[in-house]
């Protein structure tokens, strides 16, 4: 009864909170004494990254990870794995809209070849490639291996994105909520409001990880049953 509530609460509640976000974001924040309105970004481009980068394609690697765990191996893992990764490419998609809008007015031009965009651009790329060699096999379980082994690859540029602004001198800005030494930079309702995006997205991407989710297990039934109705009147047909 508790999960079937929660499920049917998490489309709602994530709204409001988008909802609430966007209402603080952009008329109850105060403008920045640097970059004006422009900071208003910050209530969405981060919190956008963080799925993108962290929550989504991580919970694919995770995902692929227990999938190629033989105790965890199960079609659910990688149903999960799939689905994530496709959430993931839009807030990748998503992350670099946001941030090219962010850096036009601030670096004066749409896309420049930044370490952290680079890499970003190329995980997208990545993803994609995931997506791909998942329709180049039929077989299930090959599928599933060969791409759990190049989602976990694939991880391995999530840290390169993350330490990109200091192992490199980047455009991009570095630390936006703490500093090196973990000291707050943003302070009052900009805080709540920050605090707010991340959930709420990352609520949006559960609730749109649980909708893919759904819509594939339907996909496979109805791909079973057209298989059997198939057979079926191929047996009939025999018995002519």
């Amino acid at each position: 009864m508790m999960k079937t509530l929660s499920q049917r609460l998490l489309g709602p509640v994530t709204l409001v909170l988008l909802a609430l976000t966007f209402w603080l974001g952009l008329w109850i924040t105060p403008p920045d004494k640097v970059q004006g309105n422009l900071v208003r970004l910050v209530y969405v481009h981060p919190a956008v990254a963080w799925v993108a980068l962290y929550v989504s394609f991580g919970t694919a690697t995770i995902a692929s990870a227990l999938y190629l765990w033989k105790r965890t191996r199960s079609m659910v893992m990688d149903r999960i794995a799939h689905c994530a990764m496709e959430v993931s490419v839009v807030f990748i998609v998503l992350t670099l809209i946001t941030g090219s809008i962010w850096g036009r007015p601030t670096w004066g031009v749409w896309w420049a070849w930044d370490a952290r965009l680079t890499t970003t651009a190329i995980l997208g790329v990545l993803a994609l490639g995931y997506l791909a060699l998942r329709r180049a096999n039929d077989d299930p379980a090959l599928r599933a291996r060969r791409s759990a082994v190049f989602a976990i690859l694939s991880a391995i540029n999530v840290p390169i994105i993350h330490f990109s602004v200091q192992w490199w001198k980047t455009l991009h800005q570095g630390a936006t909520v703490f500093t090196s030494n973990r000291t707050l930079l943003i302070h009052g309702s900009m805080a709540w409001t920050l605090l707010i995006s991340f959930i709420a997205f990352t609520m949006l991407f559960f609730w749109l990880l649980r909708a893919r989710y759904r819509l594939e297990v339907a996909r496979e039934l109805h791909g079973h049953a057209t298989l059997d109705e198939a057979l079926a009147q191929r047996r009939s047909e025999g018995a002519f």
